[in-house]
């Protein structure tokens, strides 16, 4: 199922009760990127109190995707806060930093949880999206004498991430969009008995 991401690094600020919350946003495209990002915001804030954050690394219904950390605040008031947020935006592929600058007044846990989701919130009210379209795996086998067609196909379809073997037949793997999947079969039709098709 396709879905929305960010479509680039987007930042806001906010001040409560004299404290400061900076929410920075980053498109990301899996766990490693996340962390990378989280790091890159550590070492933009060296002083800042608190670097808590959540994702969704990947498709914003897959929860094998999602992570947070309070960062030294208290259980509950701010990761998670701020993971609802993202899971409630429908956003995939979204890696949000909230950076907090103690300001000298304690805001309690509910006050946390308020401030560290509308600082999430707000950022999302601003950021711009684009569409990441589902796909799948694949891969296909055809004797030699059927490259140029094959490579037709693979044009025709826009396969993405494509990797030739050249062994007894040529081997390609590739990344095809879910929804032209039936599409892609019926365009094998005429050699069905020649290309094998393997969903992976």
């Amino acid at each position: 199922m396709d879905y929305m991401r960010p479509a680039a690094y987007h930042s806001t600020e906010l001040e409560i009760r004299k404290s400061r919350f900076i929410c920075d946003i980053q498109p990301v495209s899996d766990r490693d990127e996340a962390l990378r990002f989280i790091e890159s915001i550590r070492a933009r804030h060296p002083k800042a109190n608190h670097h808590c954050w959540s994702y969704i690394a990947g498709a914003p219904d897959d929860p094998h995707q999602w992570n947070c950390s309070d960062d030294g605040e208290p259980k509950g008031t701010a990761g998670q806060p701020m993971l609802n947020v993202l899971r409630h935006s429908h956003l995939g592929n979204i890696c949000a930093v909230v950076t907090r600058y103690f300001g000298g007044i304690k805001l309690g846990t509910g006050g946390l949880a308020r401030a560290y989701s509308q600082s999430v919130q707000e950022t999302l009210q601003t950021v711009s999206t684009e569409v990441v379209v589902a796909t799948i795996a694949i891969s296909l086998t055809a004797p030699y004498n059927l490259t140029g067609e094959l490579e037709q196909l693979i044009s025709q379809f826009k396969l993405d991430d494509c990797e030739r073997n050249f062994a007894a037949e040529l081997e390609v793997t590739a990344q095809l969009e879910l929804n032209r999947l039936t599409e892609f079969r019926q365009a094998l039709t005429p050699f069905q008995h020649l290309i094998t098709l393997i969903i992976n």
